[in-house]
């Protein structure tokens, strides 16, 4: 059993963001829904192994950009997968980062990045810091371009 689980709190879109995140993710399920007749209340749900709460908690609540979901992509197929998945009807932002449609702040990035920006070479990590601020979706060639420049 998982012991710690993300617990996610919509406004009244609780529903619609585990079906949007499930289909998003192929290895993705629903484990368990709260409904009181056709009424939602929440559910919990599985991303790439990962278990999600997500519960209608009324307008109080909403998502900020100090927590955000990480996902690792070591492809370029799989960043443009995720980057124009979980953006659309969202906001696209810097260095990797974005929010859905429901307000939910995601990381897209290749684990290639944490490499280059820890090189020895501080020349060289600095060349891909500066790329990497340049760019919304995250380019793996042209990271890898900056660190390669002379």
């Amino acid at each position: 059993m998982q012991k710690i689980t993300t617990f996610l709190t919509f406004n009244n879109q609780a529903e619609e963001a585990i079906n949007f995140y499930t289909s998003v993710f192929k290895n993705s399920k629903i484990v368990s829904v709260m409904k009181n007749g056709n009424i939602f209340f929440g559910g919990t749900f599985e991303l790439e192994g990962q278990r999600f709460f997500a519960l209608n908690g009324g307008p109080t609540f909403s998502f900020s950009l100090g927590i955000s979901l990480f996902v690792n992509c070591p492809t370029q197929d799989e960043i443009d997968y995720y980057w124009d998945k979980l953006s659309e009807g969202g906001h696209q932002d810097r260095c990797g980062w974005l929010q859905d449609k429901f307000g939910v702040a995601w990381q897209i990035v290749p684990p290639i990045l944490g490499e280059l920006l820890g090189d020895k070479d501080a020349a060289k990590s600095q060349r891909v810091m500066q790329a990497m601020l340049k760019m919304n979706k995250l380019i793996i060639q042209d990271l890898q371009d900056a660190a390669d420049q002379k």
